[in-house]
């Protein structure tokens, strides 16, 4: 022989070459025998390359895995190399719809028609849905006369249009969980041999990591993108907190903490409004502003609350509600900007407590320095002058003292009202003996600057608030303010026992009322109540009775009886009754007109006098 057997095989050489060989050797059993070794050993050579080339094409699959992470170019390569190495004339990836029960193509390739690529099968229908459905491979040999499968016409019709006979499925298998098939056509009759059936199972088994690869780089994405957020949302937020305690440590006003706030939460309208709903600072929102219900809910919680058109919070201290921070008009906030909108009310509060701190601390230097005036607690002018220019006030001008008579319960806020008018204007103010006084610079006349502060102050009190202005104006370091002090409280008091409750007066608003208060001494005076009304004084100190208080009301009502009774709440006999008693003891005179001239100016006086006897 020119050539052996080992030669053939060496060379690869076809099937002919050694038909041609072994039909030279003729009858020789040896050549034979060698012949069909040499046959077998040439069909596991050929079987171990195709193994290396499935090996091969399984590994490169294996390494696309890690350098590609779009799931759909891996599933398109997984069934693009199982249509090769299974020489089949198309193959398909499908995946399971739990919701619909239905399996529906992901991935083909070699399909002919549309209508094949987006084909759904319900699970259990024909071999795809079977596969989807039990988790178990199937193969055909010819699908159109196979009975085994449930047959649909839209399945059949879709599989007769692409010429399909032979087809293998195997599934795609997730942590025991079936979620999908893979599929190898062809478009003869042909069976399927294990080696096939065991390369499309290692195939979808690459699939199957290869979704869960892709699951796992979208979740990987997903938290470095929150990541990145919240390290974006730290950084802003840090920025901002940055940017709002440095307003604390400059002394900022709520206008730039407004302006601020603003900025860093995209441009949003902000506006800081007291307890009340009054606005201090910024820019409202139009319509009636947040609702009680919001309030009470942001107070409760201490946090944000949102509304149907921006935001609110709240500026605590402790339990006291100090303000509200109110945004408006701008981007939605996420968590990191309704915290950075809490830090901004804390700032806020804290700007407000500071500001009330400074007002506390300025009140009491300015309320011991105005005592120690009306009082002469400290008769030092030199002295007097330095804790005034400590204070940065301007006492040296002449100056205007007021006396204020204010509802028992608003006395408190009208204090705080007073000593913030009278900062304001460059004054003091400070509670004496249960009452606002008050001390500004002269820059009008007395009554005047008294109405301007009898209005501020009742607007506050949201009560009539009675004003007594002494004349001026004085010089307070000059030690002329005890005799303004007293001026000033008689005039306020005059206008209580003239029942001119709500007005503002100074002496020379008194008229009779001044004389009779200041012109004549007090000795006299006393000696004219006790003549036009001693008798009555004294019948009231004896029986305990109520004459005097009858009077009163008799004169304010003009003389009407029934009027009287009503004010005084009793009957009109007993208004009859006590008239008539006071007759008895004053005279038929009384009710003429000069008489009733001195008796309501005793009773006016008499009312003074028991005022200055309580202070």
């Amino acid at each position: 022989m020119a050539r052996t057997l080992l030669d053939l095989l060496y060379d690869e050489a076809p099937r002919a070459d050694f038909d041609r060989l072994v039909e030279a050797a003729g009858d020789d059993p040896e050549a034979r025998r060698s012949y069909d070794v040499a046959l077998r050993l040439r069909e596991l050579i050929a079987r171990q390359r195709s193994r290396e080339a499935e090996l091969s094409a399984l590994y490169d699959t294996a390494s696309d895995l890690t350098a590609i992470r779009d799931v759909n170019a891996i599933l398109s390569a997984i069934v693009r190399r199982a249509r090769q190495l299974l020489k089949a004339d198309m193959t398909y990836l499908s995946l399971n719809d739990e919701g619909e029960g239905a399996s529906y193509m992901k991935v083909t390739d070699g399909a002919l028609s549309a209508e094949f690529r987006t084909l759904r099968l319900p699970l259990g229908t024909g071999l795809l849905g079977l596969v989807a459905q039990t988790g178990a491979p199937y193969f055909t040999s010819d699908y159109q006369h196979d009975e085994r499968f449930v047959h649909r016409r839209f399945v059949d019709d879709a599989v007769a249009d692409e010429g399909i006979r032979a087809i293998l499925g195997v599934p795609l298998v997730l942590e025991g969980r079936v979620i999908g098939a893979l599929l190898a056509t062809h478009r003869t009759v042909r069976p399927f041999p294990p080696e096939e059936v065991s390369l499309l199972t290692s195939f979808a088994a690459h699939a199957s990591v290869a979704l869960e690869n892709a699951r796992l780089f979208a979740d990987l994405d997903a938290a470095n993108a929150q990541l990145r957020a919240q390290a974006d949302a730290v950084e802003e937020a840090a920025r901002a907190h940055d940017q709002l305690t440095g307003l604390l440590l400059h002394r900022s006003t709520l206008a730039e903490v407004v302006a601020v706030l603003g900025e860093v939460l995209g441009g949003s309208r902000v506006a800081v409004l007291d307890a009340d709903g009054h606005v201090l600072a910024g820019e409202p929102a139009p319509g009636p502003g947040p609702g009680r219900a919001a309030l009470d809910q942001a107070v409760a919680s201490g946090h944000s609350v949102e509304l149907d058109d921006g935001y609110l919070a709240p500026a605590l201290a402790g339990q006291e509600h100090l303000a509200t921070v109110l945004v408006h008009g701008g981007p939605s906030l996420d968590r990191a900007g309704r915290r950075t909108l809490e830090r901004g009310a804390i700032v806020a509060g804290l700007v407000l407590l500071f500001a009330r701190s400074v007002d506390e601390a300025e009140e009491r230097l300015g309320g011991a320095l105005l005592t120690d005036l009306i009082e002469g607690g400290d008769a030092d002018p030199a002295r007097l002058r330095q804790r005034a220019r400590s204070q940065r006030l301007r006492l040296d001008a002449g100056c205007v003292v007021a006396v204020a008579e204010v509802p028992a319960g608003e006395r408190h806020r009208a204090v705080r009202t007073a000593a913030r008018l009278a900062r304001a204007a460059d004054g003091l103010a400070v509670e004496h003996r249960g009452r606002p006084v008050l001390l500004v610079p002269a820059h009008d006349d007395a009554q005047v600057v008294g109405q301007r502060l009898r209005a501020a102050l009742a607007e506050t009190c949201g009560e009539p608030v009675t004003l007594g202005v002494a004349h001026g104006p004085v010089q307070p370091l000059d030690g002329a303010l005890p005799a303004a002090y007293d001026e000033a409280r008689r005039c306020l008091e005059a206008l209580l026992a003239l029942g001119r409750t709500g007005e503002c007066a100074d002496p020379g608003a008194l008229g009779v009322t001044r004389l009779l208060l200041g012109a004549s001494g007090p000795g006299e005076l006393d000696d004219f109540v006790e003549r036009a009304l001693g008798p009555v004084l004294d019948h009231d100190r004896r029986r305990g009775t109520d004459l005097v208080v009858t009077l009163e009301a008799w004169f304010a009502e003009g003389g009407r009886s029934r009027a009287a009774a009503e004010r005084l709440h009793v009957h009109p006999n007993t208004v009859a009754q006590r008239l008539d008693r006071v007759t008895d003891l004053l005279g038929a005179r009384w009710r003429e007109p000069d008489a009733a001239l001195d008796l309501q100016l005793a009773l006016r006086v008499a009312r003074l006098r028991s005022r200055e006897r309580v202070d």
